[in-house]
């Protein structure tokens, strides 16, 4: 058995939400803000490879009161993770003590992702990591799934993928991968020892 791992939402605590509330003054503002101005549909091209250049020039000019909001999103983007989830970590270390591989498949744009690896030392521990934007590839795209069997030499039904969003998790299912739908991230030990015939127990404190 192989595990292929998203990111956030799995180890790591990211929402913009996490920075901008101390950045708008009502709750409202901040919604509207991020529902309308630098939303999820806006944020996801980025994951796919576009640079924050190009991002930043496209929404500007729609929204030039929001020019000095709009440049603190990407350059306050690791202030928008409020911190890992520490029991994601000591499983991925248990899997590895196990000898097992695990790889990342994660949505990120390349040019947040850069230095990662050296703030986060727990990101060594894959043996593998694709990330979106690095790749010009998105999930759910099939495209990119496709990538990660191939860079990772995965068999499908032989590898486990955990994801928070359904998604995601759907186009795992068609393509035969084991899966799991992780929306409580305390929950990926009891998940996880579904698929080993050693079970890993961890403190989960």
């Amino acid at each position: 058995m192989k595990f292929l791992f998203d990111l956030g939402g799995i180890f790591f605590d990211w929402d913009p939400n996490h920075f901008f509330k101390d950045i708008f003054d009502t709750e409202e503002q901040r919604k509207y803000f991020l529902t309308n101005v630098c939303n999820d549909e806006w944020n996801i091209k980025q994951d796919a490879g576009r640079t924050i250049v190009e991002a930043e020039l496209e929404l500007i000019p729609r929204f030039p009161h929001y020019e000095k909001e709009i440049k603190m999103y990407y350059s306050n983007h690791r202030r928008m993770i409020r911190g890992t989830f520490n029991l994601s970590i000591k499983v991925l270390e248990n899997l590895k003590k196990q000898n097992y591989e695990c790889y990342v498949l994660s949505n990120w744009s390349a040019e947040t992702f850069k230095g990662m690896e050296d703030e986060y030392p727990f990101l060594k521990l894959f043996d593998g990591l694709l990330i979106s934007g690095e790749d010009k590839l998105i999930k759910p795209d099939r495209a990119i799934y496709e990538l990660a069997i191939n860079r990772f030499n995965l068999i499908t039904n032989e590898t486990v993928f955990i994801d928070d969003k359904l998604e995601n998790i759907n186009t795992a299912l068609t393509l035969g991968f084991k899966t799991i739908h992780l929306i409580i991230p305390e929950k990926i030990n009891e998940e996880i020892n579904k698929f080993l015939t050693k079970p890993i127990e961890v403190d989960e404190e």
